[in-house]
C-alpha cells in the first residue's frame, strides 16, 4: 500500500515541478533587440526598432539635465549622460523591456527599461548615483522597488548628486541649493577673518591697533587683544 502511494505520487511531483517551471518563465519578461542611434542625455537615446529610428525615455528615473532650453546644464549632467554613453556604445547588446502601462509619453517617446548586455542601465546610473527615482506611475513601476534600495543605498554613500545636500529632490534638481552652500561659506570665512582672525596690540602711546589678515604687517604682529 505504502508502494502504491510512492508510486502514484511521482505524478503529482512531476506535475508541480512543470507549474513551477511555468511560473517562473511568466516572470521572464519579453526584451526587444536594438540598435543604438544616439544618446541625448543620461536618461534618453534613440534607437534603431524596426528599421527606424525612436527617442527612449528611461523609465522610473532622472538624471540632470544637459542642454534644457530653460534649465540648461545641471550639476552632475554631463557624468550621467557619459556614463550612459560608455555603457551603451560598448555593449554588445542593447535591448529594450516594457512595462504594462503606456509604452510612450506625452512626446511620444518609447517608455522602457533599457539593458545593455544583460545589466539595467536605470539602476546603474542609480549606483553611482547620477540619477533619482522619478516619474513613478503604478502601471510602469515592475521594478520600483529594487531600484528605490539602490537610491537609497547611493544616498548613505554620499555618492554623485547626492555629495550636495539637498540637490536632489524629490520635485528634481535644485542648483540654487550649491549658490547658497557658496555665499554661505564666504559668509562664514568673512565672519572667521572679522571675528577670530584679527590681530590687535597697543603702541607705546598706548593706541590700539588692529591688524587683518590683508594687512601688511600682520604675519610679524604678536597679538595682544
Amino acid at each position: 500500500m505504502k508502494l502504491l502511494k510512492k508510486v502514484l505520487g511521482i505524478p503529482v511531483v512531476l506535475i508541480l515541478i512543470t507549474f513551477i517551471i511555468a511560473c517562473s518563465k511568466q516572470d521572464e519578461f519579453e526584451r526587444v533587440v536594438v540598435k543604438l542611434d544616439k544618446v541625448h542625455d543620461g536618461d534618453t537615446i534613440s534607437v534603431i526598432i524596426n528599421g527606424e529610428s525612436e527617442t527612449v525615455r528611461f523609465l522610473l528615473v532622472d538624471t540632470p539635465e544637459t542642454s534644457h532650453p530653460r534649465l540648461g546644464e545641471q550639476l552632475f549632467g554631463t557624468e550621467a549622460k557619459e556614463y550612459t554613453k560608455k555603457l551603451v556604445e560598448r555593449a554588445k547588446k542593447v535591448e529594450l523591456e516594457f512595462d504594462i502601462g503606456p509604452k510612450r509619453d506625452k512626446y511620444s517617446r518609447l517608455l522602457a527599461y533599457v539593458y545593455v548586455d544583460g545589466k539595467m542601465v536605470q539602476e546603474e546610473l542609480l549606483k553611482r548615483g547620477l540619477a533619482r527615482v522619478a516619474y513613478v506611475y503604478p502601471s510602469n513601476s515592475r521594478y520600483l522597488e529594487q531600484i528605490r534600495v539602490i537610491e537609497e543605498e547611493s544616498k548613505g554613500k554620499g555618492i554623485g548628486t547626492w555629495e550636495v545636500e539637498n540637490y536632489s529632490q524629490e520635485d528634481g534638481f535644485h542648483p540654487e541649493v550649491m549658490e547658497s552652500q557658496d555665499k554661505t561659506s564666504v559668509n562664514d570665512k568673512q565672519n572667521t577673518h572679522n571675528g577670530c582672525d584679527i590681530k590687535g596690540n597697543i603702541n607705546s602711546k598706548g593706541e590700539k591697533i588692529y591688524h587683518t589678515p590683508d594687512s601688511p604687517w600682520y604675519e610679524q604682529t604678536k597679538a595682544e587683544v
